[in-house]
């Protein structure tokens, strides 16, 4: 009784989480919409960009930022260099003396966090910005962004990242579109659930320190303030995406490493009232703990296999998933093997990070992708 149990269960979470939720929140979202008031407005803003080691992008980021379609007056770019070796300083001190626009804050290494929270004590602007040394933005960015804080209830914003580079649409570009047609629905129901780091912005005052993210952290944090935590699908940021899947793998675990600090810490749900609560855990807490529940599945399957046909037919359809995955690993042209192996890293991801987060926390310092510069 108790494997049964552990089957259906595990089957019916991973239903919900990846098809049943979603389906729900578009219809929840059509019924009960709670549209953006945005308008076009022009609050002082201040661009911040946390850089380790970016001495290969930084300038181009740097004056990319200087190029938006914003009063100028009403724009400043803060670089807060975190223990940076390889040059990035003295570019960013050349771009700052001819445009006093732009500012460098040096930082030990410490963490992007940590450099950003010392950016954001360094200004005194209406909106804190922040985008990734690797983003572009273009030139209507910005003004699109901030069109989201004409509304009083919103604090945070966050605009759509598109991939630039030719990687398989089956894969990361398609996990993307997904994800962002999951956000509109959010939007309309009242708050996203997580952001990105390629393009958002929060109010000064709604500004919360802490050590971890903001992608996953300030949407629950702004809504616990009785604030709204959007996306703005109009506000563009074009990065290159990981050259290989396996180095995409790698990102995804320091992600949920410090995904599932969140989510054990075991305040994510308070004081966010109970239909963002059904978001986080049908969104967020059931997605990150995907990776277990396909084990449980797997290995309930296994043990039940002989107890009825359903058993056998989820076994066989899951291992015929993963023979899938396989031919994906090794490149062979079969259709569906890219994304069979690209959801089979994903998932697992969510278990090594929180392995990873379990035996040594999170690690306050990043590393860059490669193949995203």
């Amino acid at each position: 009784m108790v494997l049964k149990i552990l089957f259906w269960s595990s089957l019916a979470l991973l239903l919900w989480t990846h098809v049943g939720y979603p389906l729900a929140a578009a219809l929840l979202a059509r019924f009960r919409p709670r549209p953006v008031r945005a308008a076009d407005v022009t609050p002082r803003v201040t661009v911040i960009v946390a850089a380790h080691d970016e001495a290969s992008v930084i300038e181009e980021r740097v004056e990319n930022l200087l190029a938006q379609e914003y009063p100028a007056e009403r724009l400043d770019v803060v670089v807060a260099s975190d223990g940076s070796e390889d040059g990035t300083d003295a570019i960013v001190e050349s771009i700052a003396a001819r445009e006093p626009r732009v500012r460098l804050l040096r930082r030990p290494r410490e963490g992007k966090v940590e450099a950003q929270n010392a950016a954001v004590r360094a200004t005194d602007a209406d909106v804190v910005a922040f985008s990734d040394a690797n983003a572009l933005w273009p030139p209507d960015a910005l003004r699109m962004l901030m069109r989201a804080f004409a509304d009083e209830q919103v604090a945070y914003a966050c605009g759509q990242l598109r991939l630039t580079a030719a990687m398989d649409a089956t894969r990361e570009g398609l996990y993307w579109r997904y994800e962002t047609w999951l956000r509109k629905q959010e939007t309309n129901l009242g708050s996203i659930t997580a952001g990105n780091g390629a393009i958002y912005a929060v109010r000064r005052e709604c500004y919360v320190e802490h050590r971890f993210g903001h992608d996953f952290g300030f949407p629950y944090l702004m809504v616990r303030g009785r604030r709204r935590a959007v996306y703005i699908p109009e506000a563009h940021a074009f990065e290159k995406p990981a050259g290989a899947p396996e180095e995409e793998y790698r990102r995804k675990v320091r992600m949920f490493a410090r995904a599932w600090r969140h989510v054990l810490a075991g305040r994510i749900l308070s004081k966010v009232g109970p239909l963002y609560a059904f978001e986080l855990v049908s969104h967020r807490v059931l997605r990150y703990a995907s990776g277990l529940l396909h084990l449980i599945l797997l290995g309930t399957s296994l043990a039940l296999v002989r107890r009825g046909l359903v058993y056998e037919i989820a076994l066989s359809a899951q291992l015929a998933w993963l023979v899938l995955a396989a031919a994906g690993r090794v490149r062979l042209p079969i259709p569906g093997a890219g994304l069979a192996y690209y959801y089979f890293l994903v998932t697992w991801a969510t278990v090594v990070g929180l392995i990873r987060y379990l035996r040594s926390g999170v690690p306050v310092v990043w590393e860059k992708a490669e193949g995203t510069r």
